[in-house]
């Protein structure tokens, strides 16, 4: 039975069942996503504040689309893209735990009978529907019949691992020894990337009389370990916050597994009484295991939290996506919105210096750039220009004096103006990565002369920011007279490189560059003046 069982034909069914089921899980995911997708992201984003919402949401959103590795991977990216916390990102993550035990759950109904006929009805709808939803329906269809055809040839395929006296072997150890059967199905899931096919494998084959029970339980610990690894790599490269969210996903589980190792003589009784048939009590522990440490852990989010933290050290700058200050419950209380309005276009004016203060240090070779950092920035900045003209034009609707009005007026202005000078950072950040790829030289007379301008670009941005700030009409007044000195900073800078260029001093190509971003410079002191001018017509 050994040599049967190890024959190449009997491995690549087992495989190919296996690839099915991936793909089936794949398939109907997919199809749950373009139906429902964007309204599962914007429930993940917008209903996590608190800590039991979170999980709740973990659960809903795992159970409909039926991975945990994509709820995390997807709070991992949210995570990275400021529009998820720490806290949030660990409820949804002990949430997802207990959601993808779902598919366990299903595979124990003995689903397997609808597999066909689900084919048969998704197939036509994916073809031949017009609509989204159909065609989203038909690969819903389609992926849990595929998925559970994989399922049934994976278990026909290891069948006679019954009489196989290696595997019977192993499954008796782990029994006996939890850890071995930890460590298999660890490394079992991390290999194939989901504990839905691992605990799912292992009800079909519980219902085929190839595993026992008590053999089966190290393995479903194993495999919320190794379910892990989907989230560390998608946490490569991305935020500390982001980082962490990840490192959560893998103690949260760590930790239930050294919870649970030393009561699995009491709790697999317990189990077992629940159902007298093997696959449901697999699929039971599953879900059992997975509420448990939800609620064993639950009561000390906030010490989970402060461990992950001292794990994986360090402080990173925080950028919250969309507007912070505009609350639309205030716009219809013009003069309070005006209020919230100020500080949600303060705060746009700083991210902009920020990121501008990066792409030109970034240029001149004095910083190196966290482009994720700066992007993000970018990214709201373009996010607030667009929640600030929304505002104005809500709190334009009710009845607003001569005096708010002008301010509503100005602050359209100054957040066009501030959009613009964050475009130009961005341009100047590019023209630093082209300028690095092309190993481009500057003379250090050009060197020089751009750090003079950048000072004095930064002088008047600076100026126009703060009297934004504190609204102050004398402070905006200054700025005109530091626009004139960049003016005719950037004639007489433009005419010294041309002359560079004349006698061969500069290289072509760098002068081009060099002309760029002059005129960019220049450009980023227009607009601060204009904000200035916007400061001061919204005083008058």
């Amino acid at each position: 039975m050994g040599v049967a069982f190890i024959s190449i034909e009997g491995i690549l069914s087992a495989a190919g069942g296996l690839g099915l089921f991936l793909f089936g899980m794949f398939k109907m995911s997919e199809g749950i996503q373009q139906a429902a997708g964007s309204r599962l992201r914007r429930i993940l984003e917008a209903l996590t504040g608190n800590v039991v919402v979170a999980v709740l949401v973990g659960v809903i959103v795992t159970a409909v689309i039926q991975s945990s590795s994509a709820t995390t991977v997807m709070v991992v990216s949210f995570v990275n893209a400021g529009l998820m916390t720490l806290g949030q990102a660990i409820g949804v993550i002990m949430g997802a735990n207990i959601g993808t035990t779902i598919t366990a759950q299903m595979v124990a109904f003995k689903l397997e009978r609808c597999a066909l006929p689900a084919i048969a009805m998704g197939l036509p709808l994916m073809l031949l529907g017009k609509k989204r939803s159909t065609k989203a329906l038909g690969d819903t269809l389609l992926g849990f019949g595929i998925l559970f055809l994989g399922i049934t040839i994976m278990g026909d395929s290891l069948e006679p691992l019954k009489s196989y006296e290696p595997f019977i072997n192993l499954m008796i150890t782990s029994s006996r020894v939890p850890i071995v059967g930890v460590l298999v199905g660890t490394v079992f899931t991390t290999l194939i990337q989901s504990s839905s096919a691992t605990t799912s494998l292992l009800v079909t084959l519980a219902s085929r009389g190839v595993i026992s029970f008590e053999s089966s339980v190290p393995i479903i610990l194993g495999a919320n370990i190794g379910t892990t690894s989907t989230a560390l790599i998608a946490s490569v490269g991305t935020s500390l916050a982001a980082r962490r969210s990840a490192l959560a996903h893998l103690l949260f589980n760590v930790i239930g597994v050294i919870l649970f190792l030393p009561f699995l003589d009491f709790v697999e009784p317990l189990v077992a009484r629940l159902s007298p048939e093997v696959p449901r009590q697999v699929a039971n522990f599953h879900t059992i295991f997975n509420v448990t440490v939800t609620l064993v852990l639950l009561p000390f989010f906030n010490q989970f939290k402060s461990l992950v933290t001292r794990l994986l050290k360090g402080e990173e700058f925080v950028i919250e996506h969309g507007p912070k200050y505009l609350d639309p419950r205030l716009a219809a209380t013009p003069w309070n919105a005006v209020v919230q309005l100020k500080k949600e276009v303060v705060r746009m004016a700083k991210l902009c210096l920020d990121n501008f203060e990066t792409a030109v240090k970034v240029f001149t070779g004095e910083k190196k750039a966290d482009r994720r950092r700066f992007d993000d920035i970018e990214t709201v900045i373009d996010e607030l220009e667009e929640a600030i003209s929304y505002y104005v034009a809500k709190v334009s609707q009710h009845s607003v004096s001569e005096q708010h009005s002008n301010v509503l007026t100005a602050m359209i202005h100054i957040s066009t103006d501030l959009e613009r000078i964050g475009d130009h950072a961005t341009t100047i950040m590019e023209l630093a990565d082209y300028a690095r790829e092309q190993d481009l030289p500057f003379s250090p007379q050009a060197r020089e002369e751009l750090q003079a301008m950048i000072a004095e670009v930064l002088k008047v941005l600076n100026t126009a920011i703060k009297a934004l700030e504190m609204n102050d009409r004398n402070l905006a007044s200054t700025v005109a007279s530091m626009d004139d000195v960049l003016d005719r900073m950037e004639k007489d800078l433009r005419n010294q490189h041309i002359r560079r260029l004349n006698q061969g001093i500069c290289y072509p190509a760098s002068g081009v560059v060099f002309l760029d971003i002059l005129s960019h410079l220049e450009r980023v002191g227009d607009h601060a003046v204009n904000v200035a001018e916007s400061v001061m017509a919204m005083t008058q």
